[in-house]
């Protein structure tokens, strides 16, 4: 989210525009997709390129519409974009203040479920300086949100730092912990490559329910009861949570502007992201802008 390093750069944009297409992991929706650069202060806006009108939704924490098994945003009128979170991630480690990203359908293709396709297309073009400092969000007291035995938690911090905590009821991946400070591009080698899982036996379920119409072994690991079904094995030892952390780091990214402060997430995920960064701004004593 935020380098140190980088902490009171100027804004960055790309260079040229990009493009990149592939499957919806929940639709099973061929899409494609081109980033553009954009101006200061732009932000982060997607444009329905399939709709005609009323199709431009900015990413925002206020626009999320629906965070079961990923983060959706609509605009006012009903337009969406689901599944943002891997490409939210991408631009926030590499430091992408301002972007148009235009799509031709309702969901963020899922590629290898990284976000290091994202990273890679980016690296394609040169990133571009503008001429305006970055905004920074530091958090200066302390927010914590829970939910039974799940919660995510913001405190003051010097830098940005993410403290996770996973414990899932399979051997293969049980208690996960990772600290992770995101210094000198180490997201790219730490974080960008770990990819979204699901268990073999909830494979059904989530069909008859309209949701991984477009998994596969080439976009998630698949944990069986005894092994994972993926011929290559894992990425990281501990994948699992590595990929948690890419997932905060794109929802938190959803705050407008890289933020400052330490991040910890025990069993949570995009539902606590969310409901955190609204109570992050619930109240203006909570953070400032640097």
């Amino acid at each position: 989210m935020i380098d140190i390093l980088n902490s009171y750069n100027n804004q960055k944009t790309i260079a040229e525009p990009v493009s990149i297409s592939g499957i919806g992991l929940h639709s099973g929706v061929n899409v494609s997709m081109k980033l553009y650069p954009a101006k200061v202060d732009y932000g982060i806006k997607f444009i329905r390129k399939d709709l005609t009108n009323n199709n431009i939704i900015e990413a925002l924490w206020s626009n999320v519409t629906n965070t079961k098994l990923s983060t959706t945003i609509s605009n006012q009128s009903g337009a969406s974009v689901s599944t943002i979170e891997h490409l939210m991630s991408a631009l926030s480690g590499l430091h992408i203040d301002n972007i148009k990203i235009e799509i031709d359908g309702p969901e963020v293709p899922i590629m290898d479920g990284s976000s290091i396709n994202f990273v890679d297309l980016i690296d394609q073009t040169t990133t571009q300086s503008l001429d305006k400092k970055r905004k920074i969000l530091k958090v200066k007291k302390n927010i914590k949100v829970k939910n039974n035995d799940s919660s995510v938690e913001l405190k003051p911090n010097n830098q940005f730092s993410i403290d996770f905590e996973i414990d899932f009821p399979s051997k293969l991946i049980s208690k996960q912990s990772c600290h992770l400070q995101l210094v000198n591009g180490n997201y790219k080698t730490d974080i960008a490559s770990a990819r979204t899982f699901g268990f073999e036996r909830d494979v059904d379920k989530l069909r008859s329910n309209g949701l991984a119409l477009g998994g596969s072994l080439d976009n998630a690991v698949v944990v069986g009861e005894s092994k994972i079904l993926n011929s290559d094995g894992l990425r990281f030892k501990d994948e699992f949570v590595r990929h948690k952390i890419l997932d905060s780091i794109g929802d938190l990214y959803l705050a407008g502007a890289p933020i400052q402060g330490y991040f910890l997430g025990n069993k949570s995920g995009h539902h606590l992201n969310n409901l955190l960064l609204r109570s992050l701004f619930a109240d203006k004593n909570n953070y400032e802008y640097i």
